[in-house]
């Protein structure tokens, strides 16, 4: 059986969710699709010195150049969708930016605001490394940060802030090959939207830029009726994981911890304020991103945190 392969460009490709836009592709609940997309900002080619201006494929920028949206034939709203991430490869260079917003944050870091600047990446996918031009190497753990549907509301939105009621520019660096995504199905078909190529991250996307890359991602999705939670959630080879998104930090991270306390309820039969003082002892809370206009926190329960006591 041969397994669709989308590749972006401007039939396929998209800056915006709207729950107006045409599938580029339709594939049946539990069937496989390649994808490969470009960087977030839709480089066609490398830049060979920092900051170098290279060809985008949208001549105008208005969001993440992703790839979609794809249909999943009778997904439909109340549905959850599983995003099952089998593979990422990443292309073979990738940029990293800091430096270009003069704000109170970064005055805070006591950083140059206004003035970016680049690393630029050859990324050695057989040797799991990216190497900058300033001579340093570091091992690869790729993801997509923008794996998104639309709103149910009339109109395009941006892809710069991570949404609950689709997902979108997560940014979790957790989400790498062996883990599922699940997504509210917001809209007939879920038109899902992959892109933003990540070789490597650290929790809170800090700089606002991870090594951004194109990536080829092998992908099987499918519609949940049974899904453990209606709100984005996500099962790693690891551990279980929940999110919040808020511009609020502590309405983010009560989301994700809240989420987190109803899984465990129904994992291990507890009543809610006995779930939440097992979570202080077992669960981590990590700062997904801080980059995107909305705080992202994630709450992570490993798989074998919690063992039952023998007799």
């Amino acid at each position: 059986m041969t397994i669709p392969f989308l590749e972006p460009s401007l039939a396929t490709a998209t800056q915006v969710f709207s729950r107006d836009a045409l599938p580029v592709l339709t594939v049946n609940p539990g069937e496989s699709v390649r994808v490969r997309s470009l960087d977030a900002w839709g480089h066609l080619e490398r830049q060979m010195v920092p900051g170098e201006d290279k060809a985008q494929l949208f001549t105008e920028r208005k969001g993440h150049c992703l790839t979609g949206p794809i249909a999943v034939s009778g997904a439909k709203p109340g549905d959850m969708l599983a995003v099952t991430f089998v593979s990422l490869t990443p292309d073979s260079w990738g940029f990293t930016n800091a430096g270009r917003k003069d704000d109170a944050f970064t005055r805070l870091l006591d950083v140059d605001g206004g003035t970016p600047q680049w690393l630029l990446w050859d990324i050695d996918v057989p040797q799991g490394t990216a190497s900058n031009q300033l001579g340093q190497s570091v091992k690869l753990n790729s993801f997509l940060g923008v794996v998104g549907v639309p709103s149910n509301r009339p109109g395009d939105f941006a892809t710069t802030p991570p949404r609950a009621d689709g997902g979108g520019n997560i940014d979790c660096k957790e989400l790498t090959a062996g883990s599922t995504l699940f997504l509210p199905v917001t809209v007939p078909g879920a038109l899902l939207s992959i892109g933003d190529g990540h070789a490597i991250q650290g929790d809170g996307e800090v700089g606002g830029t991870a090594i951004e890359c194109g990536m080829t991602t092998d992908l099987v999705l499918d519609v949940v009726l049974n899904a453990p939670l209606q709100t984005v959630h996500a099962i790693t080879p690891t551990a279980k994981i929940t999110f919040g998104f808020n511009a609020d930090l502590n309405l983010a991270t009560a989301e994700a911890l809240s989420a987190m306390l109803t899984w465990m309820q129904q994992l291990y039969g507890m009543e809610r304020t006995h779930a939440l003082a097992l979570a202080s002892t077992v669960v981590d809370l990590r700062i997904t991103q801080i980059a995107n206009e909305t705080w992202g926190v994630h709450a992570v329960l490993l798989h074998d945190a919690v063992q039952a006591s023998a007799g």
